[in-house]
């Protein structure tokens, strides 16, 4: 088959090796690290004969992306290669110095799905400052937005409101990649970082990743196909409700639920909402997993329509009103001891969605994304690599 596009790590291997011949290489990755051919970066390394492979980085899930969501895990040792692995997800999700002794240059190569939620970007993040500090080169092997950069939707995290799950004032669909995010964050967050992206040939913002020709990797457990990394800007909302986005389902954040709802009712008043490119449609599901686990629930799955013009977030937030409007007793929103916010918070960037939700009154907010989003596209502009 012929590719569109090139990865970032078969133009690294084609043009770029020998920039880091005599060096000792760190790779932060996962599964999704691998060529337009499916060979794992960590091999292509590995096997390199100029390339010292001396340290491996896991971010959230592990290496094989097989670790569930929010759940830690400890350093080890690579079984092919028998290269120590530094877990980024575990007693901390910051590298240390003493992480970063085994190594002269760190390489990122990973596939992020578009959305600020996503944790890889602040791993990256974290990575960058790291190098920073201790004088490391990084290296960013690009890959596709794989729900397009040319279009951005949201609000800017509010500065009291940031987390692992909204580090930096960036909307929840920022339409971008993770090698342009990496400059924005390196420049306008002052992170000083020695950096080097790897550009892809051939990507187009308005592209979506089939539209690549490239294999798809899942980068997590939930990422279950295109519309559902649509919907994940807005679906994503739900995980800081009393609502099942999904998960232990085959459908996780296409569709969301709960014992309390009625199916059908949920559907007739978000169908008559009118909303542009997508229709709810009645159903009941049994998660086998995290919230509802166990027991029946029923809900509404979204189909997307129209790809290129859907809406995730102001779809979700006019949904999210009509689950309060009907439910305003049932719908509560998550608190933990160990967060100074309601997850919810932490999501929407802010505790200003939350009240506009139970107070009926969701269209100033609206209005409001839609000049952050303005403020943002104008903010990436010069730290974009693909017109």
């Amino acid at each position: 088959m012929i590719r569109k596009v090139k990865l970032g790590i078969d133009v690294f291997m084609e043009r770029h090796v020998q920039e880091l011949q005599g060096k000792r290489i760190g790779l932060l990755t996962n599964q999704t690290g691998a060529n337009a051919e499916l060979i794992s970066t960590i091999r292509l390394f590995h096997e390199h004969p100029q390339i010292q492979l001396t340290a491996l980085y896991a971010p959230e899930h592990g290496l094989k992306t097989n670790t569930k969501e929010g759940e830690r895990f400890s350093d080890s040792v690579h079984s092919m290669t028998g290269v120590p692995v530094f877990s980024l997800y575990g007693k901390s999700k910051k590298p240390t110095d003493a992480m970063l002794e085994p190594v002269d240059v760190i390489v990122f190569d990973m596939q992020d799905i578009g959305s600020r939620y996503y944790t890889y970007i602040y791993t990256m993040a974290y990575m960058m400052e790291a190098c920073a500090r201790t004088g490391k080169q990084m290296y960013i092997l690009d890959r596709p937005n794989p729900i397009g950069g040319h279009i951005v939707e949201g609000n800017l995290v509010d500065t009291n409101f940031t987390s692992f799950v909204g580090m930096y004032p960036i909307p929840n669909r920022h339409g971008m990649t993770v090698g342009e995010l990496s400059r924005y964050f390196n420049e306008v967050f002052a992170i000083h970082c020695d950096l080097k992206v790897i550009q892809m040939v051939g990507w187009k913002r308005d592209s979506f990743f089939h539209e690549t020709r490239l294999p798809w990797i899942p980068p997590s457990p939930n990422t279950t196909s295109l519309d559902m990394m649509l919907l994940y800007p807005g679906t994503c909302l739900i995980e800081g409700t009393n609502l099942s986005e999904g998960r232990g389902t085959t459908q996780p954040f296409e569709i969301v639920g709960a014992p309390f709802i009625h199916g059908e009712q949920l559907q007739d008043e978000v169908n008559s909402l009118g909303l542009a490119n997508v229709q709810a449609r009645a159903i009941s599901f049994t998660p086998t997993y995290q919230k509802f686990a166990g027991e029946p629930c029923e809900g509404i799955q979204l189909h997307i329509t129209d790809r290129q013009l859907f809406q995730p977030v102001q779809t979700f937030v006019r949904i999210l009103a009509v689950i309060a409007k009907l439910y305003p007793k049932e719908l509560k929103f998550l608190e933990y001891g160990s967060l100074k916010h309601p997850m919810f918070d932490l999501l929407a960037g802010n505790a200003q969605l939350r009240k506009v939700l139970m107070a009926g009154e969701i269209e100033d907010y609206i209005r409001q994304c839609h000049l952050d989003t303005g403020d943002f596209i104008k903010m990436r502009q010069p730290y974009l690599l693909y017109r």
